[in-house]
């Protein structure tokens, strides 16, 4: 009876260990098939629109609110906030670091003064998406940086946005954002279509954060050794 018990539980390793192996030579096999793909046939590149109808509202609502100002749109953590680098760079990018805010307000000197963000209506970010945006937060915060959320369907006035971002500070009088226009090759102002006969909204999200995709590996999240990672990024 033993000796049946002990043939039956090797063969069931046995099926195991192959079934496991034949997983991953799928997925390796899989993983080589897109390395061999071109980049442009396999992925089409298209232009798209870089903000949301709202962003763009916002956006030139703060131009003439705040015209000393600079108005940056889609900045990444990493262009923005120093950290230091005692420990791996790379993973703190990974982390947090190349996370989008949709607009920073700049002073002449670029010096960021305060983040505005844009909350659509019908905004349902997924839990991963709930996490990172929470996660940024935590950061801004951190490096004392003011941020803002908007509601896309009511934007505050331009007086409004000035006395909330510069609460007491004087700033020249308010100025009138120019009307967007069409130039050749780009996309149509408000009002027009495309040949498509619509306009097209941006991607969601640039990491794809309503997509249940599975972790990257990252490639060298060593600890960094006496800051000689600082090279690959000037400044941090």
């Amino acid at each position: 009876m033993t000796t049946t018990l002990l043939v039956v539980f090797l063969v069931v390793a046995l099926v195991i260990v192959w079934w496991a192996l034949r997983l991953r030579g799928g997925r390796a096999s899989g993983s080589h098939s897109s390395d061999n793909l071109d980049t442009l046939t396999g992925w089409p590149p298209q232009a798209t629109r870089v903000l949301t109808t709202a962003e763009r509202q916002a956006y030139d609502l703060l131009r003439a609110a705040l015209p000393a100002h600079m108005i940056l749109a889609q900045v990444p953590l990493q262009r923005f906030i120093k950290v230091p680098t005692r420990n791996s760079y790379a993973e703190w990018l990974r982390r947090v670091g190349q996370i989008n805010v949709d607009l920073v307000i700049c002073d002449r000197h670029s010096q960021v003064v305060a983040v505005v963000e844009i909350q659509a209506e019908d905004d349902l970010p997924s839990s991963r998406a709930h996490r990172r945006r929470e996660r940024m937060m935590r950061v801004l915060k951190s490096a004392q940086i003011p941020v803002h959320l908007w509601a896309a369907g009511g934007l505050p006035s331009a007086q409004a946005a000035r006395e909330a971002i510069l609460p007491g500070d004087a700033e020249p009088e308010l100025a009138v954002a120019p009307t967007l226009r069409s130039l050749p090759g780009r996309m149509p102002a408000d009002g027009q279509s495309t040949e498509a006969g619509e306009l097209r909204e941006p991607p969601p999200s640039t990491w794809f954060d309503d997509l249940e995709s599975g972790a990257v590996p990252l490639q060298g999240t060593s600890p960094a050794k006496n800051g000689k990672d600082t090279k690959t990024r000037p400044g941090h």
